[in-house]
C-alpha cells in the first residue's frame, strides 16, 4: 500500500508541476489533496535528482512613504519542470514521409524536421534503421548527440498494441504481428514508444490543441487512410487488444470495396485516399503518371465543374463518410469531433451538405448535436502528439529510477 502511495503521489505532483508550468509548494499540497509534508519530500526528492528546479517569483515592491523597500525574508520560490533533465523525440510516420519533433523535459520544442522516404512499405529492420538516422538527424540539428536522447515516441498508422509496441498490421510494414517496439528499442538504443498515429493526434489535440476544454471528444483523421482517437472522461481509449477506435475499418457496405487492411466494405475504402486514387484512374482523362495528389485534385475539380463520373464519386464517399460520423456520435455522443488530416486541405468531406447529412442521420433530441470542427494541422501536430507520449513514458521511467526513498 505505501508503494502505491508513493507512486500515486510522484505521478500526481510531476504531472501537476507540468500542467500548472511553475507553481508553490503550498498550491501543490491544495490543487492535489497531498500532504504539506509529502509534497515537501517528494519535490526534495524531484530537486536532488534534477528533474525539477526552484525559480524565484518575482515580487512587486510596496514602497513606504521614505521610498523604501518594505520586502522581507527569504524571497518566495515555485517549482517547474527542469527541461534539461530529459530529451525526448516524437515520430510520424507518414505515407512517403517521416515528420520528428523534440522536446525538452518540460514539452520546450527544440527542434523539428521532415525526411523524405524511399518508398511506401518496408520490412521492420528497413523502417527501424530510417526512423534511426531520422532521430539522429533531429538531435544533430538541434546541437545533442543522438544518447541524449532518453525515449522515441512513434505514431504508425494501423492496429497497434500501445503497451507492449506490437504491431498486429500496418501498410506502412510489409510483415504482420511484428513487436516492432522491441525492434526499434534495440536499432535506436533508447526506450521506443509505439501508438497508432490517430491515438497520438488524440493525444496532441489534448495537450496543445482543440480538445484541452473537453473531457470527451473523438478526432477523425483522414489521410491515405481514415483513423480515429478517442478521449473519454478525459482518458485516451484504446480497447483491450489495441484494437479499439478503429473507424476506419468500420463496415458501410456488405460485400463492397476492398480494403488495404483486407476486408471488404470498411469505410475507408471509400474515403481514404488510396480508395479515390482507385476512382480517379477510371476518369476518361485520368493521367496514369500522376502523383497521388495531382490526381486527386484532378478528380475533386472534375466534379466542381460539373463532371458527371467524378461527382457521383465524391458524393458516394461524403454519403459514407456522415454515415461513418452519425454511427460514432449515436454510439459516443461526444461533446467535441474534430477532423484532422492531409485531407483536410480538400473540403469534400466536410462541405456542410456532408455534415448536414450526419445530423440527419443521429438520435434527434430537443438537445444541439456534437460540434464539428476542422484542424489542419500539418504532420508535425501527429509527431508532436507522438513526443508528448514519449514524454508521459519517459517521466514514468524517471520516477521509478526514483527507488522507495520517498514517503
Amino acid at each position: 500500500m505505501a508503494v502505491l502511495q508513493r507512486e500515486y503521489g510522484r505521478r500526481t505532483l510531476l504531472r501537476q508541476i507540468r500542467s500548472a508550468g511553475r507553481i508553490p509548494r503550498i498550491e501543490l499540497a491544495d490543487q492535489t489533496g497531498i500532504s504539506r509534508a509529502t509534497v515537501t519530500t517528494i519535490t526534495a526528492e524531484f530537486l536532488q535528482s534534477g528533474l525539477i528546479e526552484e525559480v524565484t517569483r518575482a515580487e512587486p515592491t510596496k514602497p513606504t512613504e521614505l521610498g523604501a523597500d518594505t520586502r522581507r525574508g527569504r524571497p518566495r520560490v515555485d517549482l517547474r519542470v527542469r527541461g534539461a533533465a530529459r530529451l525526448v523525440a516524437g515520430v510520424k510516420i507518414a505515407n512517403r514521409a517521416i515528420s520528428l519533433v523534440l522536446l525538452d523535459f518540460a514539452g520546450t520544442q527544440l527542434a523539428a524536421r521532415e525526411t523524405e522516404l524511399d518508398g511506401t512499405v518496408f520490412s521492420s529492420a528497413e523502417l527501424a534503421s530510417a526512423i534511426r538516422d531520422a532521430v539522429h538527424d533531429l538531435a544533430r540539428s538541434a546541437g545533442y548527440d543522438a544518447g541524449d536522447v532518453s525515449g522515441v515516441g512513434v505514431g504508425i498508422a494501423g492496429v497497434v498494441q500501445a503497451a507492449s509496441g506490437f504491431v498486429y498490421w500496418s501498410p506502412s510494414l510489409s510483415q504482420r504481428n511484428v513487436e516492432f517496439g522491441s525492434i526499434l528499442t534495440a536499432t535506436l538504443g533508447t526506450p521506443a514508444f509505439i501508438d497508432n498515429d490517430a491515438n497520438l493526434v488524440a493525444v496532441a489535440e489534448k495537450t496543445i490543441g482543440l480538445g484541452r476544454s473537453h473531457t470527451d471528444f473523438i478526432v477523425v483523421t483522414i489521410e491515405n487512410g481514415v483513423g480515429m482517437g478517442l478521449v473519454i472522461g478525459g482518458e485516451l481509449y484504446r480497447g483491450t487488444r489495441g484494437c479499439g477506435a478503429e473507424f476506419g475499418h468500420t463496415k458501410v457496405h456488405l460485400d463492397g470495396a476492398l480494403c488495404r487492411c483486407g476486408q471488404r466494405g470498411c469505410l475507408e475504402a471509400y474515403v481514404g485516399d488510396y480508395a479515390l486514387l482507385r476512382e480517379a484512374v477510371t476518369m476518361p482523362d485520368a493521367d496514369p503518371g500522376a502523383d497521388a495528389g495531382t490526381s486527386i485534385r484532378a478528380l475533386l475539380n472534375a466534379a466542381k465543374t460539373g463532371d458527371t463520373m467524378a461527382r457521383n464519386i465524391i458524393e458516394r464517399a461524403g454519403r459514407m463518410f456522415a454515415m461513418g460520423l452519425a454511427n460514432l456520435v449515436n454510439i459516443f455522443d461526444p461533446q467535441l469531433i474534430i477532423l484532422a488530416g492531409e485531407q483536410m486541405q480538400f473540403d469534400h468531406l466536410y462541405a456542410e451538405a456532408v455534415i448536414a447529412e450526419m445530423r440527419k442521420s443521429i438520435v434527434q433530441i430537443d438537445k444541439a448535436p456534437p460540434e464539428v470542427v476542422i484542424h489542419k494541422w500539418g504532420n508535425q501536430m501527429w509527431a508532436h502528439g507522438a513526443a508528448a507520449y514519449a514524454l508521459d513514458q519517459v517521466s514514468e521511467l524517471a520516477l521509478a529510477g526514483l527507488g522507495e526513498n520517498a514517503a
